[in-house]
Order: C-alpha cells, then structure tokens, then sequence
C-alpha cells in the first residue's frame, strides 16, 4: 500500500507540475519555442537568421492566438534551437514549452509528450547522386552505405525496412540533415535517408540541384505535429488555434508560402485539414 500511494503521489505531482503551462506563460510572460536549424522547408534558419519555416509560421499563429486569450499584448517568444536526438527531452524536462519541427507522432513518444492535431503528411524517401544507378525497391539497395538522422523516426522506419526485405545495408547514422548531405555529396554514403519534403527543401537550400536526385520510392508515412507537455489545457489551447487555421482557411496561405511551388497539396493532406477543422 505504501508504495501504490507513493506512485499515486508522484502521478498527482506530475499532473499538477504539467498543467501549469498557460499559467507559466501567462505569469512570466513569455513563451519558449524549439526549432531545428536544418529541417528546410518546415523548420531552420533564415536569412535573416531567425527560425523561419511552415512549422514554425503554424506555432507564431498558435502564439498570436494564446496571447489574445491570455490578454498578453506583449508576450514574448524565446527561441531555443533543438536537435533530432534532444528535442523530446527538451519538450517533457520543460525547457520549452512547444517544439515547431518535423516531430512524427507515435503512441511510445506519447507515453512521454502530447501532441497537438497533425499538421503535415510526409514520408521516408532518398536522396542519391545524380547519375548514380538508383535503386526502385528496398532489395535493390543490397551492399549500399545509407546515412540518416540519428534518433529519428525515419531511422526506425529505415531500419525495419531493412530488416524485412532482407537487403544487407550499412546505416551511417548523422546528427543532422546537412551532415547526411555532405556525407553524400563527399561520396562517403550512397544514399541519405529522410522525409520527403525535407529532402526536396534541402535540394534547394543547398543548391545541389545539379549534383544529387530524389530517388522515386518512399518507405514509411510520417504524421508530423507540434509538441508539448502533458498538458490537457495547454493542448486545448493550441488545437484550437490550429483547428481555427484549417477551418478558416488560412492554411492554404501558409502551405503556399513554402510549398505552392510543388503544387496544390495532396488529396489527404487537404482531407486531414478538412476533417481537423474543429467548430467552438
């Protein structure tokens, strides 16, 4: 009995330490956001070096919003870049309170952290050297070096991919995505693994056009959302302005900004919209 109550007491604890973040941000004032420095087009850093990207638009709109509910006209936001392998910790340790990457949402991450709605459909693809012989399926990669992001979920799905096809592949696995790209480019790895759309905006941030190719197949689908703590009324907060951003169109005017140059978004991403576009 002693022990169930101290596990009780502990549960209790954490609940209340998890539900204070709107009171945090409202006492202090201000609110800390974790980026990635290198996830093109969702999450980096611009040219005016500043964190820049559709995530990180989609969490300056969730901000605006909890600073009109909260009556905060000058809150303030405090940017705090994150990695691949820390930003969960980063999230659940409490040393930012919204993580705006490309974070994909899985049932063990929620053992740990919330999520808000999804916010992008994406998935594991590959980047090669142009004019490389490109593999068309995962047994053609046989005897390849593979680079990919350490402590990500494309690492998991890439390795699953691997195990069950039965290919023997090297993983090289990086810290970040501009690691995995010059390890490439250097000839070091035959192939980089990441999500699709991060791929295509690191082609073009990099001006490598001409040196890489995008190979055709995908091997996983990523539900990508903003992260919090466990934290029901911080959650309620940013879904609500996330559903209010679907519902009322604006959307469309941000998944333009970063992506209109690929066309109009696919059919399933415009029906997840569609179906997140809660009503008060």
């Amino acid at each position: 009995m002693p022990r169930l109550l101290l596990c009780v007491a502990l549960l209790i604890a954490a609940s209340a330490a998890s539900a204070q973040t709107l009171d945090k941000v409202r006492n202090s004032g201000t609110i800390r956001l974790g980026y990635r420095a290198d996830a093109v087009p969702f999450s980096f850093v611009g040219a005016d070096q500043q964190p820049s990207g559709f995530s990180v638009d989609l969490c300056k709109r969730v901000v605006q919003g909890l600073a009109r509910d909260l009556k905060l006209a000058g809150l303030k936001t405090v940017w705090v870049p994150v990695t691949a392998a820390n930003r969960i910790e980063q999230v659940a340790s409490g040393k930012i309170d919204l993580e705006c990457g490309t974070t994909t949402v899985t049932l063990g991450r929620q053992a740990r952290v919330d999520f808000s709605l999804i916010t992008f459909l994406d998935g594991g693809a590959f980047l090669a050297r142009a004019g490389a012989d490109a593999p068309r399926s995962p047994r053609e990669m046989h005897g390849a070096r593979v680079a990919v992001s350490a402590g990500t979920t494309t690492e998991t799905a890439l390795r699953k991919m691997i195990a069950d096809s039965g290919s023997s592949v090297e993983i090289v696995t990086v810290p970040s995505h501009v690691d995995g790209v010059n390890l490439l480019i250097e000839g070091k790895v035959a192939m980089y693994a990441a999500d699709r759309t991060v791929l295509i905006g690191l082609l073009m941030n990099a001006g490598q056009v001409a040196k890489l190719q995008l190979l055709d197949f995908m091997f996983s689908y990523e539900p990508y959302a903003l992260v919090m703590r466990r934290d029901p009324d911080f959650r309620l907060a940013v879904n609500r302005e996330l559903a209010a951003v679907f519902r009322e169109g604006e959307i469309r005017g941000i998944y333009g900004k970063w992506f209109g140059q690929f066309g109009e978004p696919p059919e399933l991403l415009k029906a997840l919209y569609v179906i997140q576009s809660f009503q008060e």
